[in-house]
């Protein structure tokens, strides 16, 4: 779970007061400068379904009150107080998981069942604690009706009213065409016609000398602009909207860029157009296009990797809590600044994300790092030094056995990471990236990985991608079994970290 990447770890001076750290600005590459912080609940389906939940949790703890006889003078504050300590708690918990953000929609009906179950459990948690803290002489509220009555009714408004509410709102996916002719134009409002898909823009043939006046979305530019467009710009799927019998080169330099960066692509389905005839498995070419991914799909295999992914961290996160706790209170009493460092970080696809961890670095390490340049030990576009005098006493512990990685538990809850995945790495040195060790941001970023447990700081920054690349290439289930089992070892002895 340790990272070489610790060593781009930085803090602005000018949010040192802040609960939670801001992004390093150095950090920031070309097209994620607009990248926000997630909110609490963005848009009206994310706010109507906080405000129905949050009306929903009152209604059932003051029917649970009262059938218990409770709202009565002498404990008429019980109930009240619960309710309140309840709806803070589901707050909270609800911006720690974004559980309203922008991605209501792309999660999987796993992924929501899993964050209103861990929402509902701190909840009832928290009601629980507050229990044991009362006298024997106030009876507690039950939290029974929290699971029997909120959870489901809370969970199946979520799934068939909200959710689809929200699939109104925002695409879920942004694509890119390539290919500004007739299959191009057609392809476009096709896409915008279905929704959950966001067209980004067109990349334009060679030979391409149809109007672009009538597309949906803007032109980028041409297939010579492509390689650049792909590095700067989050792509979830490139439609190659081409004419094999005119264009099959220029689609073919497409398929092999696209194949290389690792980004999903689509081929027209059909060379020649069909009046009456139709496909036999119509599924497979619902939209006309054949679909591809660098990857191999595996989606039995990947709804348990996420299952697991849900199952591991929210257990973590709830037996680690008086840890975290502790680590929380000594690093703000041992430095002056936030107790998180919030960066930003290259997410699957090349989506960035807010990565967090404590902090373990002093306020300026920023200013420190431009003097320290000339020390790095690390090739390539990773800094990384052994005895960084940037950090802090009570981070030089945390960092060694990664405890300081813990609060990215929740990235995984929020389904920006997975347990096990390659290291995400910050937008500068994406940046830098090779286009071959572009393929890694493919697949979801993890805790650890094959890097973790062989050698970590000591193996050079080429060496690094190739162990990525091949997890990419052989990943299974076993092989992360395999992996979560060899990091355990790593971890608790610190091998390879500094």
């Amino acid at each position: 779970m340790h990272s070489a990447q610790r060593g781009v770890e930085t803090m602005s001076s000018a949010t040192a007061s802040a609960a939670v750290g801001a992004p390093e600005a150095s950090s920031q590459g070309q097209g994620f400068e607009d990248v926000q912080t997630p909110k609490l609940a963005p848009g009206f389906a994310a706010k109507l379904n906080l405000t129905v939940d949050l009306v929903l949790m009152s209604g059932v703890l003051v029917a649970a009150g009262w059938l218990n006889g409770q709202l009565v003078p002498a404990t008429s504050w019980l109930v009240p107080g619960m309710v309140v300590a309840a709806l803070v708690t589901w707050i909270i918990t609800g911006t720690a998981l974004c559980l309203y953000d922008s991605r209501f929609v792309e999660r999987s009906k796993l992924d929501h069942v899993a964050l209103v179950s861990v929402a509902t459990l701190a909840v009832v948690t928290v009601l629980a604690f507050a229990g044991l803290m009362l006298p024997d002489s106030v009876n507690m509220l039950s939290v029974a009706p929290l699971l029997v009555v909120f959870w489901p009714v809370a969970l199946l408004l979520r799934l068939f009213v909200f959710r689809p509410v929200a699939a109104q709102e925002r695409p879920m996916d942004s694509v890119l065409i390539v290919g500004t002719g007739a299959m191009g134009r057609y392809t476009g409002e096709d896409l915008v016609r279905r929704g959950r898909r966001q067209v980004l823009g067109y990349v334009r043939f060679k030979d391409d000398t149809s109007s672009t006046s009538e597309l949906p979305a803007q032109v980028m530019g041409s297939l010579d602009d492509l390689e650049h467009i792909l590095r700067n710009t989050a792509v979830d799927e490139v439609y190659i909207a081409g004419n094999t019998l005119k264009q099959g080169e220029s689609m073919q330099a497409a398929i092999k860029l696209a194949e290389r960066f690792g980004v999903p692509f689509a081929l027209p389905a059909h060379s020649f157009r069909l009046d009456r005839a139709r496909p036999i498995e119509r599924r497979a070419v619902s939209d006309g296009f054949l679909h591809f991914a660098a990857v191999s799909p595996k989606p039995h295999q990947m709804a348990m990797k996420r299952l697991f992914d849900i199952c591991v961290s929210a257990v973590a996160l709830w037996m680690l809590l008086p840890l975290l706790a502790f680590v929380a209170l000594a690093v703000k009493l041992t430095s002056k600044g936030p107790i998180f460092f919030k960066q930003l970080r290259v997410g699957q696809n090349g989506k960035p994300f807010y990565m967090l961890k404590f902090r373990s670095m002093v306020v300026n390490a920023e200013e420190l790092k431009a003097k320290l340049a000339a020390q790095n030990e690390m090739s390539g576009p990773v800094f990384k030094m052994k005895n960084d005098p940037r950090i802090t006493g009570i981070g030089r512990f945390i960092r060694k056995f990664s405890i300081d990685e813990l609060p990215q538990f929740i990235n995984v809850l929020r389904g920006e990471m997975s347990i096990v995945g390659p290291r995400p790495p910050v937008p500068s040195e994406v940046a830098k990236y090779e286009t071959w060790q572009r393929r890694r941001l493919s697949v979801r970023p993890g805790l650890t990985c094959i890097w973790q447990v062989s050698g970590r700081n000591q193996i050079s920054f080429e060496e690094w991608m190739y162990l990525d690349m091949q997890y990419i290439d052989h990943w299974s289930l076993t092989s992360d079994l395999t992996l979560l089992l060899q990091t355990v070892p790593v971890v608790l002895t610190g091998r390879g970290a500094s």
